[in-house]
């Protein structure tokens, strides 16, 4: 019997209508979905996906703790690719649902790293949440010969400081309870007055303002801080 295929399946920021037409295609042909949810609650992910959902299909629930510090979550994982590799080993395909691209900072990833070298995977990408923040703010990201920096908002503050010097446009991502110390952060680099900020891009409560003007201490999971030493791109 010829297993079957793990497909990952990178389904976007939040707004169903930016699943792409091979994960809308793949989505209506496997019998087995699988998606990362919190310990409780609703997984975004599902959501994404819910409204292009045709059929009865097995369903997994990959539940992980969120706390960084347990992340990844070794056994949670290993817990899923048994599940999983049942079904390939049965032949029947499995789709694993990731938001915005598996291999940013996506957590496919893991999976990845322990099947690999086992079946067939097919890497799909998806819309992410770089591409997404910069067109919910109307901000382009990068130009001409612009140094774009990724950096993780969990860095500290020394490290970021010195990433920020190195670069032309800066997307600061795991904003979340980091938020107030980033913002202190880009003050002091006198980047402040050019960040813009961006909470659940392409969502219902998508929310987009100058970082100046954000009073909060902490923001979403789902946050991102865009940065341009010209404040515009094309300037």
């Amino acid at each position: 019997m010829t297993a079957g295929v793990l497909y990952g399946l990178g389904v976007g920021p939040g707004d169903p209508e930016l699943v792409t037409l091979k994960a809308y295609r793949i989505l209506g042909e496997v019998p087995v979905i699988a998606w990362p949810a919190p310990q409780s609650g609703e997984s975004l992910a599902r959501s994404i996906i819910a409204p292009w959902l045709r059929g009865d299909r097995e369903e997994i629930a990959i539940r992980m703790p969120l706390d960084a510090n347990r992340f990844p979550a070794e056994e949670v994982y290993s817990r899923a690719v048994d599940a999983i590799s049942r079904h390939l080993d049965a032949g029947r395909d499995v789709a694993a649902i990731c938001e915005g691209d598996p291999f940013f900072y996506g957590s496919f990833m893991y999976l990845f790293a322990r099947v690999a070298d086992r079946y067939q995977v097919e890497v799909v990408p998806g819309v992410s949440s770089l591409m997404a923040c910069p067109a919910a703010a109307g901000v382009p990201l990068a130009a001409r010969n612009d140094a774009l920096l990724v950096c993780p908002g969990t860095l500290g503050d020394a490290a970021m400081t010195e990433r920020l010097a190195l670069a032309d446009s800066v997307a600061i991502i795991k904003v979340g309870r980091h938020l107030a110390r980033i913002r202190r952060v880009l003050d002091a680099a006198g980047l402040l007055s050019d960040a813009w900020y961006v909470a659940h891009a392409t969502m219902g409560h998508q929310v987009v303002m100058p970082l100046a003007a954000v009073t909060d201490a902490a923001g979403p999971y789902f946050s991102m801080i865009l940065v341009h030493r010209r404040g515009e791109a094309w300037r």
